[in-house]
């Protein structure tokens, strides 16, 4: 496995410290939110992305890719009933295909549960339909940049749309490509009715990209959650992508949510092998 870290983590620090302080302490990747480096990240010119890429490299670090995709837009939404959202929800997601090709990324989690959860007048089976209909949409710009959306199952508390493992494996069989597969995020597995070493052995062939986090919101290692029987699953899968730590509570401080998540997590590693 592979540890990186997301870079909304480390607040208003700019992208050259944040990838400075995850090198030092330890990590090998940076997933970056969009909204963080530009209001409109459509907009960033081609020295601006080469200038990111530039900084994440030279800190010695990996760009993972993307998260938080629709964060902080407007108008958009995966399973809105009005095409013209619909598309123009595409349209966006295409430009961030391409920012995270161009920061030298690989995969974009797509979670964004606001963007996704039902609206009025709109059916379970509606938004399945809408769903497939959006992210196949996608798949010309993602075979061309050679880059993977990896669909991210949420809490019931979070949206009424994906919010199992199960259900997103099958929507992903659904539209049948490569360069649509699973995301597992360890707070949002603990929703569910399954274990989570087995959603894990469920999810080995669909598996993409993994998050690191507590359900009191903090990294592995800050809450109740003992990872070991996680790695244990993710081992016996032969797992080897990103593990990425992503969380929403920062009242630990940055540098010892940074710093004591991948120490946590290398030694529950280390335990397991």
């Amino acid at each position: 496995m592979q540890y990186g870290i997301c870079n909304e983590t480390f607040g208003n620090w700019s992208l050259k410290r944040s990838c400075e302080f995850a090198a030092e302490s330890g990590y090998s990747g940076i997933e970056i939110a969009p909204f963080t480096l530009a209001e409109d990240p459509r907009k960033l010119s081609a020295n601006q992305r080469d200038d990111f890429r530039r900084i994440i490299a030279q800190a010695g670090l990996e760009c993972i890719g993307l998260h938080w995709l629709l964060a902080k837009t407007e108008g958009l939404h995966v399973t809105s009933p009005d095409k013209n959202t619909r598309v123009q929800t595409i349209v966006y997601l295409s430009e961030l295909i391409r920012l995270c090709r161009d920061l030298g990324g690989k995969t974009l989690v797509f979670g964004s549960p606001h963007q996704r959860s039902l609206v009025a007048n709109v059916t379970k089976d509606d938004a399945d339909g809408f769903l497939e209909e959006t992210f196949s949409a996608l798949i010309p710009v993602l075979e061309e940049t050679d880059t993977v959306l990896a669909l991210e199952p949420l809490s019931p508390v979070e949206t009424d749309v994906l919010t199992t493992a199960a259900e997103t494996r099958t929507i992903i069989d659904s539209i049948g490509s490569p360069h649509i597969k699973l995301h597992l995020d360890v707070k949002a597995m603990a929703s569910e009715n399954q274990s989570m070493p087995e959603i894990i052995h469920a999810s080995a062939a669909h598996l993409e990209h993994f998050h690191a986090n507590d359900t009191n919101l903090q990294g592995p290692g800050f809450g109740a959650i003992e990872f070991g029987p996680i790695f244990q699953a993710l081992h016996e899968i032969s797992y080897a992508g990103w593990v990425s730590v992503e969380v929403f509570d920062y009242a630990p401080g940055v540098e010892q949510l940074v710093r004591e998540s991948i120490r946590y997590m290398q030694q529950v590693e280390a335990d397991v092998e």
